[in-house]
């Protein structure tokens, strides 16, 4: 029961943060502001309010994971608080699991709370159909956000806040890119197409989890794709975890 009572304490201390509730905030005024963009848009309204509203998601989400997910583990180990709970029978990767799931629940909170609020938008604009898509676009921005919250208990594990924040932010804008990473590595040469080719490979895919374009045109995507982004997300949060638990392990807090 130590992994789910980890996550329950998680989940309770990053709801009651005031930076989460700000950023939700935040986060459906931008989407209640589309509508002023409403009328510049020339006939694009609901392509552009949804594009922008599920961009909001993402980017707000990545966010939370910047202010409080990369300080997850540091901010107890500078606190020495972490000694409190490693002294009792709950093991190093169980912790940082803990951890990983309750701070991912509640990123999952703001993404559906924000993704049923541009639904609303959306409904109020006369495109209430277009709800399917939405929902459907604000899962796969969880699961995005999930995979990037794994990187930052990675992170957060070894390093200081300021330098898992970065870190962070670097593998989610590589991974933004991963898809032309690998196309610009089949045209370089030698040395150089190795290198992207393993950098490609180590990042998340994050385009796998996109369908703005799509969810813009008012279409839902496919079981499949729903199926293997939540797949990759989970093998690849499982693997990010993998690792951290064994960095962790072998930590020596003296």
């Amino acid at each position: 029961m130590t992994v789910p009572l980890i996550a329950r304490n998680t989940f309770r201390e990053a709801t009651r943060d005031r930076v989460l509730a700000g950023v939700v905030i935040a986060g459906g005024v931008v989407i209640l502001g589309t509508q002023l963009l409403h009328t510049l848009a020339l006939g694009e309204g609901r392509r552009l309010t949804t594009d922008l509203g599920l961009t909001t998601i993402s980017l707000f989400g990545l966010l939370i994971v910047l202010l409080v997910g990369t300080s997850l583990v540091a901010k107890e180990i500078e606190r020495r608080t972490i000694f409190n709970l490693l002294v009792r029978p709950i093991s190093r990767p169980a912790y940082l699991v803990g951890k990983w799931l309750g701070l991912s629940g509640a990123l999952w909170v703001v993404a559906g709370s924000l993704g049923l609020v541009l639904w609303g938008v959306l409904a109020l604009q006369g495109h209430g159909a277009m709800g399917p898509a939405v929902l459907e676009g604000a899962y796969l921005a969880g699961l995005e956000l999930t995979v990037i919250t794994a990187l930052a208990v990675l992170f957060s594990a070894l390093s200081t806040p300021v330098l898992s924040a970065l870190y962070t932010l670097g593998f989610y804008a590589v991974g933004q890119w991963s898809w032309d990473l690998r196309e610009f590595a089949r045209q370089a040469p030698g040395a150089l197409k190795s290198t992207l080719e393993v950098v490609a490979n180590l990042v998340p895919n994050l385009p796998v989890f996109n369908m703005r374009a799509l969810a813009a045109s008012g279409e839902p995507t496919t079981v499949y794709h729903l199926v293997l982004a939540t797949l990759y997300a989970l093998v690849y949060c499982g693997c990010v975890l993998a690792l951290a638990s064994a960095a962790f392990e072998s930590r020596d807090f003296k």
